[in-house]
């Protein structure tokens, strides 16, 4: 159907069209009607053919027709009346020409005009209309050798005189067999010609005598040679028959393989343009997703600074108190460098010694109770350290956080008002004391 359909698409496109077809079709082997002009789109571009190729074939009608216009087509049909040049023409070929039949270039029979009966004759078995099958006794060598020379050299060949039939059914034939060209309807087809002769005269009895004595060894020898030349034929015909049906059935294998494949190339065309199709949609995906890393980069950039905005020392422990973060405030009180990532804080030294940490940062987990201590450094600085649950978006205590607040200042401020304090106090006992000694009565105001 396709290869019927695409030749009529061409016929119906002026030169230059367009034609577009489905996702799952393609114009097969018709690569001479039409160019590609896009193949993820199934666009095509009609090209001008060669004068002479082949007519597209037409439907006969695209619709069932009325009575009326079936009446009228069996009135057409009728046969036009006789004219005389139309019925001498007629006359003259049943009485007096030749018997011939139209053959292809591999011996199939394709018109038969006249009697042919004297000539060929079906073969036993299976019905065959090939005239090496058909041909009668003594005529098929012969023409099985003309007929191959006429098809190679594309000139007519005449065979004068064949003798046809056995026994007392014997005649004389000339065959002519002229390989056609034109018209073109009958363009690489043969016609043979069987036309009657009179059989040559009977030589003379001293004629025959001499003859005879002459040569019987020469035609002894001659008939050998003439039998094992028809078996030869025959049998070179026989390997001929069956390599043309090995071949036909390699052209059909192949024709067979040619349509599996187109199928293989529709599937994998559709299969591409889904991969295509899901290919754009990973690259969406893909887009949102650096979206999504550009957002979460820009949030733990601003969480970064955030925290070392705060000048609060920050350390973020796991649940086994290995290190996952720090801020750059916690490099001045743990000696930290980026590899320390993931190790334990009980390895790393400290200007503060946290007591018991691990003890308090399991009960942390444990109790999620945060916990906050004041203690002194080496370097005489004073830090308030608080131990708080580290807890995940899903509500999950996945270990703890330590800050370290610099309270040196408020502890020296606290330091001084507490020596204030206590000189206030003396210079109050000491005024207190003036004050009773003073009075006679010993009653301080």
């Amino acid at each position: 159907l396709q290869r019927k359909v695409i030749p009529l698409f061409h016929y119906a496109l002026r030169e230059g069209g367009v034609l577009l077809l489905g996702s799952a079709e393609t114009i097969g082997s018709a690569t001479t009607l039409f160019a590609s002009v896009s193949d993820q789109g199934r666009v095509y571009r009609r090209l001008t053919v060669a004068e002479g190729a082949e007519v597209p074939t037409f439907p006969a009608v695209f619709r069932t027709p009325t009575q009326k216009e079936q009446a009228t087509v069996v009135a057409s049909r009728k046969p036009p009346s006789d004219t005389l040049q139309s019925t001498a023409d007629r006359l003259l070929l049943a009485r007096y020409a030749p018997a011939a039949i139209l053959v292809g270039e591999q011996g199939d029979i394709l018109y038969v005009s006249g009697k042919t009966g004297r000539y060929l004759e079906p073969a036993a078995g299976k019905a065959n209309w090939n005239v090496f099958a058909m041909a009668r006794e003594g005529l098929a060598a012969s023409l099985n050798e003309g007929f191959w020379r006429a098809v190679r050299t594309r000139e007519t060949v005449t065979l004068p005189d064949v003798v046809v039939g056995s026994g007392t059914d014997v005649h004389h034939v000339r065959v002519t067999i002229d390989p056609l060209e034109e018209p073109t309807a009958v363009a690489h087809s043969v016609l043979i010609v069987f036309a009657d002769i009179a059989p040559p005269k009977p030589p003379t009895r001293e004629g025959r005598r001499k003859r005879r004595a002459v040569s019987d060894e020469a035609h002894e020898a001659l008939q050998k040679n003439l039998e094992e030349s028809r078996l030869a034929l025959l049998t070179a015909r026989e390997e001929m028959q069956v390599s043309q049906e090995e071949l036909r059935s390699t052209n059909e294998e192949l024709q067979s393989t040619n349509e599996e494949l187109q199928s293989t190339n529709e599937e994998l065309t559709t299969s591409k343009e889904e991969l295509q199709s899901m290919n754009e949609e990973l690259q969406t995906v893909n887009k949102e997703l650096q979206s999504k890393l550009e957002e979460l980069s820009t949030s733990s950039t601003d969480m970064a600074n955030l925290l070392n905005s705060t000048d609060i020392a920050t350390l973020f422990l796991d649940r086994k108190l290995r290190v996952r973060r720090f801020t750059t405030s916690a490099t001045s009180i743990f000696h930290l460098i980026a590899g320390d990532v993931g190790r334990p804080i009980t390895d790393l030294s400290a200007v503060v010694d946290v007591p018991h940490l691990v003890d308090m940062a399991a009960e942390v987990m444990r109790t999620l109770i945060s916990v906050e201590q004041e203690l002194e450094g080496r370097d005489g600085r004073w830090f308030a350290v608080r131990i708080l649950p580290y807890r995940t978006q899903d509500d999950r205590i996945d270990g703890v956080v330590l800050t370290f607040s610099d309270i040196t200042r408020a502890k020296s401020l606290e330091t001084a008002l507490r020596s204030s304090r206590t000189v206030l106090e003396g210079q109050l006992a000491d005024s207190i004391e003036q004050q009773r000694d003073a009075t006679p009565s010993g009653e301080v105001k």
